[in-house]
């Protein structure tokens, strides 16, 4: 799920102030074509950083989003595969759980604000770069050919309280904002305005290596696996989704070992009178088993199922669609 990653960062205080910087690359690691090297690669993060513990920090420039992104640190399989084993083969990463429990949180230019932890409770708040929606064809799935476009910026923000102990954890809220200027796509040239709206809530509880993480999600025109995606139907109003994803590990005492088991769901409803979906429903089961070989070195075995099903109003046969996916390697942090 993750790519190749060299991240340089710097930091230094300066009249009172923490100044810091971070720049990546992530280049990918696998091509599909014979005698030929794709050229997939991201630049995830570029931000600089200032601000003090007495009254928080600034952030500028590109990094992890602020909706959903407790959703994806917390996920298993964010040092593993997840599904998209298959499909991605050539580019910089698989989806792990993206799209079937949690929205992606994607890597937007943003200016953020977040506050000190007061006793175990932390907010960050800020403005992000707004995403296009992708108009939707004649079919889910279909070749997309007209894109929505996004407001100025999008509006973010999420709130944290995190305690340790016997029995540790952490709970979550955040949220997303943004106004989608749109083209109605069944009247040629009528255009209207419309947002995206989602929220979301987890918890993650940590006990005797015991961890045990529930999250949920709900929005409108928020789309499904990536932002806005399928978010508005063919007359641009804006679709219900909604997701969750449950999550038990295990951690063997003086091992190390990880064992764990997650289940989620994302689901995109379709609006009254729209022939092309009623109801598009993706979930999958994943087990896997990380084990530190060393401090640095992880190595991952995982199984995923996951399972697609598509009704169409009027339709009384069900789409679906199923991938198994084997995982095994290792990653490597230093």
């Amino acid at each position: 799920m993750l790519p190749n990653y060299l991240s340089v960062s710097g930091k230094t205080r300066q009249n009172d102030v923490d100044v810091a910087f971070t720049i990546s690359i992530n280049p990918g690691a696998s091509t599909r074509a014979a005698g030929k090297q794709d050229s997939a690669q991201e630049n995830r993060q570029a931000f600089l950083t200032f601000g003090d513990k007495s009254w928080g920090s600034i952030k500028l420039g590109k990094d992890l989003g602020i909706f959903a992104s407790d959703a994806i640190l917390n996920d298993m399989t964010l040092l593993g595969v997840g599904s998209g084993a298959g499909g991605l083969a050539g580019n910089t990463t698989t989806t792990g759980r993206i799209g079937t429990g949690y929205m992606y949180a994607d890597w937007k230019a943003q200016i953020a604000y977040s506050s000190p932890n007061f006793n175990g409770f932390s907010f960050t708040a800020g403005v992000t770069q707004a995403f296009n929606a992708i108009a939707v064809g004649n079919t889910i799935g279909s070749s997309e050919s007209q894109n929505q476009g996004g407001s100025e910026t999008a509006y973010e923000g999420k709130a944290s309280y995190e305690w340790a102990g016997d029995v540790a954890g952490k709970v979550w809220v955040s949220g997303m904002s943004q106004e989608v200027s749109k083209v109605g796509l069944a009247v040629a040239g009528v255009r209207s305005d419309e947002r995206a709206d989602a929220f979301d809530i987890g918890a993650n509880v940590n006990v005797a290596g015991f961890g045990l993480t529930a999250y949920y999600y709900t929005g409108e025109g928020i789309g499904q696996t990536v932002q806005l995606n399928h978010g508005f139907d063919a007359n641009g109003r804006a679709r219900d989704s909604d997701g969750y994803y449950v999550q038990a590990t295990y951690t063997i005492p003086g091992v190390g070992t990880k064992i764990g088991a997650s289940y989620g769901e994302s689901i995109l409803d379709g609006n009254a009178g729209e022939a092309t979906l009623q109801e598009l429903k993706d979930s999958m089961w994943t087990v896997g088993v990380y084990h530190p070989l060393t401090k640095h070195l992880n190595l991952v075995a995982e199984y995923s199922t996951v399972e697609s099903e598509l009704d169409r109003t009027g339709v009384q046969t069900t789409q679906e669609n199923e991938a198994k996916t084997i995982s095994l390697g290792a990653i490597l942090f230093f």
